[in-house]
């Protein structure tokens, strides 16, 4: 696998925290602490991060095309981030698809729906709902108008409830459904590892499941290839090489990494894969679910 074989970035992120109608609390509220990730997120809350910056930071990697999911947060209307993001790619060609943010419990959820499809680059939602979200009827009301609008659920699903996950999807086959980060895995050991593998194996049942391999290194400070091997390998015997999706969660995997670094691990990891394979989990099988 070669430099130059394209690559879709299916998970990047902008912001401009001077725009008048957009919000990015995680970086604009002072009190804000990842739950996860922690303060270290604090680093980037000093400056924006721009289209021309993703644009130096891939340059030379191969990234043809990205998918940017949704980071503004607290903002008035979501679809201004949409908005705002479609003017990018009008201009400078990044990103192709847009993944905007959506609560589906609204009762109004169809509205918002209607407004970020307004926009040619838009492809799916984001919906950052807390509690037992995955089985409550008022969100499985919003999720159902996800087919409607032709629009992929961007889910981000811990281990311990990829269960409900499944459920979600066998009960809503037409919606398609992208596992962010393989599950955002926290730990690194044994015990974590082993019922990761579970989970992961449930959901890869679904075939309206994709798994998005993404942000392993992500808050993990003695992150190599061969310490995120196992969990990449997994994910593509369970899901395949046509579910499974790279990605880079740029700039936020920037804390622990550069750019190069992660692609360079992920070709590492992939080289003992035929070509084919390695071309759609690198970016086939992205251009093909969002449609760029």
């Amino acid at each position: 696998m070669t430099a130059e074989t394209p690559i879709v970035d299916a998970h990047m992120h902008l912001w401009n925290l001077q725009h008048p109608e957009l919000h990015w609390s995680h970086l604009q509220d002072p009190d804000f602490v990842h739950p996860i990730i922690g303060p270290q997120l604090g680093r980037l809350a000093g400056s924006n991060y721009e289209i021309f910056d993703y644009l130096r930071d891939i340059e030379g990697w191969g990234v043809a095309k990205s998918i940017h999911v949704q980071a503004a947060m607290g903002s008035e209307d979501p679809a201004d981030e949409t908005k705002w993001l479609q003017g990018l790619a009008d201009e400078h060609g990044f990103p192709h698809g847009i993944v905007g943010e959506a609560d589906l419990r609204d009762p109004k959820a169809s509205e918002l729906l209607e407004r970020h499809c307004q926009f040619p680059n838009m492809r799916g939602i984001r919906d950052f709902s807390y509690g037992d979200y995955l089985v409550h009827p008022d969100f499985h009301r919003g999720f159902a108008l996800l087919e409607e609008y032709g629009l992929i659920a961007s889910l981000d699903v811990k281990w311990e409830d990829m269960e409900k996950l499944a459920l979600l999807a066998e009960q809503h086959p037409g919606v398609v459904i992208v596992l962010d980060h393989a599950g955002f895995p926290t730990e690194r050991t044994k015990e974590y590892f082993e019922n990761w593998m579970g989970g992961i194996a449930r959901i890869a049942q679904c075939e309206n499941v994709y798994c998005k391999v993404s942000g392993l290194g992500m808050g993990d400070n003695e992150w190599d290839t061969d310490r995120i091997r196992p969990w990449v390998v997994h994910c593509i015997d369970c899901f395949s090489d046509d579910r499974t999706i790279f990605a880079s969660n740029w700039p936020v995997d920037s804390l622990w990494s550069d750019y190069g670094t992660i692609v360079q691990a992920y070709r590492e990891i992939l080289s003992v894969r035929p070509e084919v394979e390695q071309e759609k989990i690198l970016g086939g099988n992205a251009a093909r679910l969002y449609r760029i």
